[in-house]
């Protein structure tokens, strides 16, 4: 009798919360139904512990306020945007490649949806090899003269990781301005010391949604996957590559380690900038002003067309999502994709079914090996889809790709952080570079054929021979690809 007298008041304040919650997720979240239908399970079937799971992994940032975007008129992005959304409109953009002027739609939609900026005047480089890009990195950084400004995903406590480091406080020591930001997630296992002798050269280190209390951190379900380097405001790199001795081939367990970043010079380095502004602001109490310094004159240097577009949870659209989306529309020839993890949402995968189906070559590479097991099966599952539409998928044996591009028809391509992964879509903060220059997105297409040569195709036919053990393996995973 003691119990109950005890218990009662208790089931019944958890009763009332979980109603309430219930209530909130129903009326005030914006949510796809199958997402509000599955937190009404968790709640209503395991309602202590189920409360718990929606603190950490249920929060719509898009109803938060976490970056500050008002500073950004100071340096006249929101007017250019304004500028170039009229002109698009009004169909008198001054295109330099007319070329680019059959994307206009895309272009239109991204700087509607982003405020992604089309530039001009960019010089783009490609990099596929860990050792090239972070040689490359390297010397641009002992050239820098005013300021360094990093984010990464995953930074190592390794060979590479401290290489690095070393030149960041030679430089800070220099007198340059060095900031880095890292993911409190992805970069869980650096420790504290790590950026020490940084901070006493003058550096700066920030962690992106760190751990209030140690071990327990309710935002660990949204994580800063953006790789962005900007040097002197004037240089900037983009891509998969994080900081880690892996990412040089050096871990055994993946061997050679295949990616693609970009080094690019031109006014598309503003919106990087900005980018990262708007990023170190959220996570420091040192706040970035908007100088001028930040933002130099530079003269054009090359003729690649470019917009660097951002998405996160914080935002109700799903702009690189929907600019993967309208770029497979776009196509009339093939498609090309590379992406270690292949967990599209419906839109997307209907997308491709619908252009395999229209006649499209479509053709996608990923690992044939898992670097997170749940996400490779899952990613299994999904490509059966793809296969038994007539779609290519190629194995790649040379190691472990990390890459993310998609190429239509060899005119245009996106390189950047984003997956074709629902997490990549709805819960990382990425970045991607949308590219609209033929000759660069050549030397991407070149570059997926090379690795195709490095793969081996798999056929629908040998799909449905995989074992009983392998299906059961993907269903499971299947389910859980909401939240891999």
């Amino acid at each position: 009798m003691t119990f109950v007298a005890i218990s009662t008041p208790l089931l019944i304040i958890f009763l009332i919360l979980n109603i309430a919650l219930a209530s909130f997720v129903i009326f005030l979240e914006r949510r796809d139904a199958s997402a509000t239908w599955a937190w009404l399970l968790v709640l209503l079937f395991i309602p202590v512990v189920g409360f718990i799971l929606y603190l950490i992994f249920g929060q719509n940032l898009s109803r938060k306020k976490i970056f500050e975007w008002k500073d950004k008129k100071k340096i006249g992005i929101m007017e250019i945007t304004d500028t170039q959304i009229s002109m698009l409109r009004d169909g008198d953009f001054p295109f330099h490649d007319h070329k680019t002027a059959q994307y206009k739609d895309l272009i239109y939609m991204l700087l509607v949806n982003d405020s992604a900026v089309l530039t001009q005047d960019n010089k783009v480089d490609i990099f596929t090899d860990g050792n090239e890009k972070f040689h490359s990195l390297m010397a641009d950084i002992r050239r820098a003269k005013n300021h360094i400004h990093l984010v990464y995903y995953i930074m190592r406590n390794d060979k590479l990781g401290n290489e690095l480091l070393t030149l960041l406080v030679e430089k800070a020591k220099e007198g340059v301005e060095v900031r880095v930001l890292y993911d409190a997630m992805g970069s869980r296992r650096l420790p504290r010391k790590f950026f020490r002798p940084l901070l006493d050269a003058g550096g700066r280190v920030s962690a992106f949604f760190p751990a209030i209390v140690p071990h327990l951190n309710l935002q660990v379900n949204y994580r800063n996957h953006r790789k962005l380097v900007i040097i002197d405001g004037t240089v900037g790199y983009i891509g998969g590559f994080n900081i880690g001795d892996e990412y040089l081939g050096l871990n055994k367990k993946f061997g050679y380690w295949r990616d693609t970043h970009l080094r690019i010079f031109g006014k598309a380095v503003f919106a990087m900038q900005t980018r990262f502004i708007l990023d170190w602001n959220q996570a420091s109490s040192n706040k970035i002003s908007y100088e001028d310094r930040l933002f130099p004159e530079m003269k054009p240097i090359g003729d690649t067309d470019v917009q660097i577009v951002s998405s996160g949870p914080d935002s109700e659209w799903e702009q690189i999502k929907y600019g993967y989306i309208k770029l497979i529309n776009s196509a009339k020839d093939y498609i090309l994709i590379q992406t270690p993890y292949f967990i599209p949402d419906s839109s997307v995968l209907d997308a491709l079914k619908i252009a395999v189906l229209s006649g499209v070559d479509v053709r996608l590479m990923i690992p044939n090996k898992p670097d997170h097991i749940f996400v490779y099966w899952a990613t299994y599952s999904y490509v059966g889809d793809l296969l038994k539409t007539g779609a290519k998928v190629f194995l790649y044996e040379n190691g472990f790709i990390h890459a993310k591009t998609m190429i239509a028809d060899g005119k245009i391509a996106s390189v950047g952080t984003a997956n074709i992964d629902m997490r990549s879509f709805r819960l990382n903060f990425e970045v991607n570079a949308f590219l609209y220059d033929q000759e660069l997105v050549q030397e991407l297409v070149d570059i997926f054929n090379e690795d195709v040569s490095l793969s081996r195709e798999l056929t629908f036919k040998q799909y449905l021979k995989r074992p009983k053990i392998i299906r059961f393996k993907e269903s499971v995973s299947r389910l859980l690809s909401p939240i891999l």
